[in-house]
């Protein structure tokens, strides 16, 4: 049995830090490991130009504890008003790494995404011109559709007529939940997918069997668990289109335990374990790298990083259940079982 790996380290291409006192909070946990992560945009108000994604990078970069190793790459929030030439030079500049499409109110703080993607087109024709990559969150919002199948629906009425109508536009279907999403991705061309961490875990009987568990809830909400077997399949398999996007989204404890409790998972912190436990037990630990810290690197054109962070495989131990952040507690993603693996950050060690 391996008991200790070394891999560079990770990047997250999907990662949400918040703002203010929560950023303040969350940040360290993930620059504690990644080297990398791609920053969503879905602040309030939110990040629309790259005057403002200029402004939040600089309050992440202020929020790290000094002397840490971690680019945060930025996004822009696509609205129907989005000036296509904004984004151009905000592309240019090396400003932003891609551009995230949220449905009008598919999840947090997505009131400001598209209702109508026929206006969204001209942005997305100048995105495939110059090759900016389109974040996707797929979801419909038809309250008609049953939440277990809005996946699903987004990609035949949504995001398959937009491939067709935009063609070499390079898409990143994100936090993928289901195997038709996988297919999908599998079936287009420029296409890419990136699937959490707590997916790999996960089903929809976390949330509700046995009582409604909030901190397993987030949008795309889990599925059954088939969906969750093939995301493990995937991204165990060493596809290069499918690479991770923990999607660690942070909500004070207060604002997830409610009557109308927010949606995200808090993975930062135990990520990387986590996913050692799930492709050791997928005899595929080999593949771990490739998944965490180099598929994503050159779908998005990047070298991988070149640091390095150690995997150590011993006795059992517990993360802690929460952080303190000044906007408050928040719960630290529970798997479920054990956590055996630990990660620490070789790279001044090796350098020094």
């Amino acid at each position: 049995m391996t008991d200790s790996l070394t891999l560079r380290r990770p990047d997250d291409w999907h990662l949400h830090l918040r703002d203010g006192a929560m950023l303040a909070g969350v940040a360290p946990q993930s620059a504690a490991v990644a080297g990398r992560a791609l920053i969503m945009p879905n602040l309030v108000p939110p990040v629309v130009t790259g005057a403002e994604a200029a402004a939040y990078r600089e309050r992440i970069r202020a929020a790290l504890p000094a002397g840490a190793d971690f680019t945060p790459l930025m996004t822009l929030y696509l609205t129907e008003a989005t000036d296509a030439e904004d984004v151009a030079r905000a592309a240019a500049a090396g400003l932003v790494a891609a551009v995230k499409l949220y449905p009008a109110g598919a999840t947090t703080n997505s009131a400001s995404g598209v209702r109508d993607f026929g206006k969204v087109l001209p942005v997305l024709e100048r995105m495939a011109e110059i090759g900016l990559p389109l974040c996707v969150h797929g979801e419909v919002t038809d309250p008609e559709i049953d939440i277990f199948d809005r996946e699903a629906v987004f990609l035949e009425r949504v995001l398959g007529p937009l491939r067709d109508r935009v063609p070499g536009l390079r898409v990143v279907l994100e936090h993928i939940t289901t195997a038709e999403g996988l297919a999908f991705v599998r079936a287009q061309e420029g296409m890419a997918g990136t699937i959490t961490t707590h997916h790999l875990v996960i089903n929809r009987n976390h949330i509700l069997a046995g009582g409604i568990r909030p901190h397993y809830y987030c949008l795309p909400v889990a599925k059954r668990e088939r969906h969750r077997a093939a995301l493990v399949e995937a991204a165990t398999s060493g596809d290069p289109r499918f690479f991770s996007g923990t999607d660690s989204a942070p909500h004070a404890d207060d604002a997830k335990e409610a009557a109308c409790g927010c949606a995200g998972c808090f993975t930062a912190p135990v990520s990387l374990p986590v996913l050692a436990h799930v492709f050791e037990a997928a005899d595929a630990l080999d593949r771990l790298e490739g998944f965490v810290a180099g598929h994503g690197a050159t779908f998005y054109g990047v070298a991988p990083n070149p640091g390095r962070v150690r995997l150590s495989r011993g006795a059992a131990w517990t993360p802690p259940a929460k952080i303190e952040t000044g906007a408050g507690p928040v719960t630290v993603f529970d798997p479920g079982f054990p956590l055996h693996w630990r990660a620490e950050d070789i790279t001044e060690t090796e350098t020094s």
